[in-house]
């Protein structure tokens, strides 16, 4: 095994431990302070046996993360440089992966603050969807302005363009359009962010869906010589399964919009980060499904006066009211992003 695979097991690994050791210490903590979980009384009957389960768990990955790539990136840079390798990644890139790893934690944070709210109220509702998205647009701004600076005053490439797969290079920069450019990737965060987060509703469906996510990440950037990011996704991968432990069916502690908001964040900093536009998209279908069968619940709902389109939404609870488990929608969900994963993988190396 190379250099990069030991560091990839390692920052999977790592991830992995402090997810599972830290589920086993903050579970408690969670349950002591109350910090449980209100069910709404729309959902599904047989989710009242979930009334109390402790939220906020996504902390628990969030630290296993963080810890990892912050320990792991650099620890593989220093290294390349002692035994001759000399693998490099320009400043453009680091400033990707950290400031990527910092705009999942303002997330992550957005998501924190909602869930105490929701505690505090003892009700389902905490920030308002106007608050929520002002906060979301302006951690996804940041990002993109720390990238835009860094890229500037290192006078790197255009960072405009979206590549197309099998059809070229699309560059609003060249079209004078540069500014449409950064306002579609901050649409394309919220929106990825956002349908990651309503993925979150029955036991194990967003970490399985994104340990696979984070996967496909892993190899893609892996192959394109973009070894930050794939530690970066092996991380993400490490913390997700680590969080499993404790979320798989029946779960012992939810991550709440803490987790949800954080892991849509990682995924648009490996997607965003990696130049992968569309791959993103293809990779996140699962999620975007997620979202959309909301929204298309919600307009057919208003257009034909109180009829549903769904047995209910977002779409995993549709297939939990015509009888399938939580354990089959998790292993169904998981197998499509698996196709779409293969899928994206061939749409990214199509751009080599």
């Amino acid at each position: 095994m190379n250099s990069y695979g030991i560091s990839a097991a390692i920052s999977a690994t790592l991830a992995f431990i402090i997810s599972v050791v830290l589920g086993k210490i903050f579970i408690p903590i969670l349950h002591n302070l109350k910090y449980g979980q209100t069910i709404l009384e729309v959902g599904p009957s047989w989710h009242k046996n979930k009334q109390g389960t402790p939220t906020m768990g996504g902390i628990v990955f969030i630290v296993g993360i963080l810890i990892s790539t912050l320990i792991c990136v650099p620890t593989y840079y220093k290294l390349s440089e002692t035994n001759g390798s000399l693998v490099y990644e320009t400043p453009v890139m680091m400033t990707k992966i950290f400031a990527g790893l910092g705009m999942a934690l303002g997330f992550g944070v957005i998501g924190f603050i909602d869930d105490y709210v929701k505690i505090r109220k003892k009700q389902n509702q905490g920030l308002t969807p106007k608050q929520k998205l002002i906060l979301q647009f302006g951690v996804a701004a940041c990002y993109l302005f720390c990238v835009y600076n860094v890229n500037k005053i290192n006078g790197g490439e255009s960072l405009t363009k979206i590549s197309i797969p099998f059809f070229g290079i699309l560059d609003f920069g060249e079209m004078g359009l540069g500014f449409i450019y950064w306002i579609l990737c901050s649409l394309l965060i919220v929106g990825i962010v956002n349908a990651t987060n309503f993925t979150d509703g029955i036991d194990g469906l967003n970490t399985s869906v994104t340990f696979f996510v984070a996967i496909f990440f892993m190899i893609i950037t892996n192959l394109l010589g973009m070894f930050g990011l794939s530690l970066e996704a092996a991380a993400l991968a490490g913390g997700c399964l680590g969080f499993l432990v404790w979320n798989l069916h029946p779960a012992k502690v939810f991550m709440g919009d803490t987790g949800s908001l954080f892991l849509g964040g990682m995924v648009c900093s490996l997607g965003l980060g990696a130049e992968l536009h569309i791959p993103l998209i293809t990779l996140s279908f699962v999620y975007i499904c997620e979202i959309l069968s909301v929204i298309l619940q919600v307009i057919y709902f208003k257009f034909t006066h109180g009829k549903r389109l769904f047995k209910m939404s977002p779409i995993h609870h549709h297939f939990e009211m015509i009888g399938w488990s939580e354990n089959k929608i998790c292993i169904v969900f998981s197998l499509t992003t698996i196709a779409l994963g293969i899928i994206s993988t061939w749409l990214a190396i199509s751009r080599i």
